[in-house]
C-alpha cells in the first residue's frame, strides 16, 4: 500500500485555490491509498480532506481542528476568515474509530494541538494510522518534545500495527524525535529515500526561512510500528511547481510498505 504524508500549508501565501489545482494534481500522480494531511482547512460547510477525497474517487476523509500553527487574527485576507487549521486523514479503505486525542502543551496557553488516530479497514488487514503535527517554535522544544512521547505513546499502545503521519517539525538527528524512533521505524531509509532529501527546502519561494530550526531539513515524516514491516520504497512528491507555483512550501513524503499482511 502506498502512504503519503503532506502538509499542504492551509490558506496561506494568496494564491490557495490555485495551488489546490497542484495538491489535486499530485495526488491523482502518486495515487495514495493513505493520506495524512497537515495544516488543512475546514470552511464555507466543507473541509479539504473531504474534496481531495472526492478527487481521489470515493475516498473516506476525516478532520480534526487543531491550534498548531494558529490561524491568523486578523486573517490576512478575506477566504481566512472562520475556516479552521487541522489535521486531516483521506483513506482508500472505511475509517473507523476515530479518535481526537490532545497533545500536551504546558508552555504555550490556549487551545490544544491534536491528533487523529483511526483504524482504517483494509480488508483483512486493518491498520492503525495517526495524523498530527508537532510544535515547532524553538523555544516550545519541551512542548514538542512531551508531544512527540504522547504520539509515541499511542502508537505503541496500540494492538494493530500503527503508521505515525505529520509534520513533526524536527529531523532525525534532532532530540524531539528520538521518543518517536524508539517505538516507530522511519519509512525513509528503510525505503531507499535519499539522505539528503529534505521536505522544507529554502529554494521553494514562499518557504519559512526564519525556521530555523527546520528549514533544509526532512521534517515530514511516515513511521510505522508492528511486526513484519517492508518498505519497498520511499521517495518525494509535489517537489516541483505545476504551472510555475508550488501546491505547498513543503514536499509530500510518500512510502509504500507493509506488514506482510496482504487482503
Amino acid at each position: 500500500m502506498r502512504i503519503m504524508t503532506w502538509n499542504v500549508w492551509w490558506r496561506f501565501g494568496g494564491a490557495w485555490r490555485e495551488r489546490e489545482d497542484g495538491i489535486v494534481a499530485t495526488l491523482l500522480a502518486v495515487q495514495p491509498d493513505v493520506v495524512g494531511l497537515c495544516e488543512t482547512w475546514a470552511g464555507d460547510g466543507t473541509t479539504q480532506p473531504r474534496l481531495l477525497a472526492e478527487r481521489l474517487g470515493g475516498f473516506d476523509a476525516t478532520f480534526a481542528p487543531t491550534s498548531i500553527p494558529p490561524v491568523p487574527h486578523p486573517p490576512e485576507e478575506p477566504s481566512q476568515a472562520g475556516v479552521q487549521m487541522g489535521v486531516g486523514l483521506v483513506s482508500r479503505w472505511p475509517i473507523t474509530g476515530r479518535t481526537v486525542h490532545e497533545l500536551p502543551h504546558p508552555q504555550r496557553t490556549g487551545p490544544p494541538p491534536t491528533a487523529i488516530s483511526a483504524i482504517l479497514d483494509r480488508p483483512g488487514a486493518p491498520f492503525r494510522v495517526i495524523v498530527t503535527c508537532l510544535e515547532w517554535e524553538t523555544w516550545f522544544a519541551q512542548d514538542q518534545l512531551a508531544q512527540a512521547r504522547a504520539v509515541a505513546e499511542l502508537a505503541a499502545a496500540s494492538d494493530l500495527p500503527a503508521v505515525v503521519l505529520g509534520d513533526l517539525n524536527a529531523s532525525v538527528d534532532q532530540p524531539e524525535m528520538a521518543p518517536l524512533l524508539a517505538v516507530l521505524a522511519d519509512a525513509w531509509p528503510a525505503g531507499g529515500g535519499d539522505p539528503a532529501a529534505v521536505t522544507l527546502s529554502s529554494a521553494v519561494p514562499q518557504a519559512p526561512l526564519k525556521a530555523v530550526k527546520q528549514i533544509d531539513r526532512r521534517i515530514d515524516h511516515v513511521l510505522a510500528h508492528g511486526g513484519g514491516l517492508t518498505v519497498e520504497r520511499a521517495f518525494l512528491a509535489g517537489d516541483q511547481p505545476i504551472d510555475g507555483l508550488h501546491p505547498s512550501d513543503h514536499f509530500a513524503v510518500v512510502a509504500d510498505l507493509d506488514w506482510d499482511r496482504k487482503p
